[in-house]
C-alpha cells in the first residue's frame, strides 16, 4: 500500500483560522479570545497559526479587512448600489437584516459595530481599519443619494453625506438595541421613523 499523500493547503488553513477568529471575536470579543482559544477552535497548532498570522493583532486586522469588510459589502454596499434608489436600498437592507435575525432566532449584532466599540480606542491600527470600512459604507450611500438628486428623485438642497451618516448611525444604534434585547424589532421601528422623515 503506497504511503498516504500529505495534502498541503496553506490557503485552506489560513481560511480555517480566519473562520475561527471571526466567530470568536463576534461571540466573545477580541480581548476575551486567547491565541489558545483560536488554536483550539481552528484545530491548528501554534506554529500553523503563527505561520499565517505572527500576532493576534495581525489576525484581528485580517478579520476586519477580509471578513468584516466583506460582510458590509454583501449586506449594505452591493444592495444599495443595485437598488433603484438610495432609499429603496436602505429599506431593503433594514428589512432583509430584520427578517434574517427573526429566522436566526438570536442577535450577535453588527460585526463592524461590535469590533468598533471594542477596538477603536485600543489601537490606532484597528481604528484606521475600522474607519476605512465605515467610510466605504458611507460613500456608497452618499453616492447613490447624489445620483438620485441628479435624477430629480431627491431635493437639490438635501445633503447626501448627512443622509448617509444618519442611515449608518440609525442602523448601528438599532443593531445595538436589537443585540441588547435579542429582538429585531428596533430595526423595523427605526426604519419606519427614517422613512417617515422623507
Amino acid at each position: 500500500m503506497p504511503p498516504r499523500k500529505r495534502t498541503n493547503d496553506p490557503e485552506g488553513m489560513r481560511q480555517k483560522v480566519l473562520d475561527a477568529a471571526e466567530e470568536a471575536f463576534q461571540a466573545r470579543g477580541y480581548h476575551a479570545t486567547s491565541v489558545g482559544d483560536l488554536m483550539a477552535a481552528a484545530g491548528v497548532s501554534g506554529g500553523a497559526l503563527h505561520h499565517h498570522y505572527p500576532t493576534k493583532k495581525a489576525l484581528g486586522l485580517a478579520v476586519i479587512d477580509e471578513r468584516v469588510r466583506a460582510a458590509v459589502i454583501e449586506t449594505w454596499i452591493a444592495p444599495v448600489r443595485t437598488a433603484a434608489t438610495a432609499r429603496d436600498g436602505v429599506h431593503d437592507v433594514f428589512t432583509a437584516v430584520a427578517d434574517a435575525l427573526d429566522r436566526q432566532g438570536f442577535v450577535q449584532g453588527c460585526p463592524l459595530n461590535n469590533l468598533a466599540h471594542e477596538l477603536s480606542l485600543a489601537d490606532p491600527d484597528f481604528r484606521v481599519a475600522l474607519a476605512y470600512v465605515f467610510e466605504a459604507w458611507r460613500e456608497t450611500i452618499a453616492d447613490k443619494f447624489a445620483d438620485d438628486q441628479r435624477e430629480g428623485r431627491e431635493p437639490a438642497e438635501a445633503d447626501p453625506d448627512g443622509f448617509a451618516a444618519l442611515v449608518i448611525a440609525v442602523y448601528s444604534g438599532a443593531m445595538s438595541m436589537a443585540k441588547a434585547t435579542q429582538d429585531a424589532a428596533p430595526l423595523r421601528l427605526c426604519l419606519k421613523q427614517l422613512e417617515s422623515g422623507k
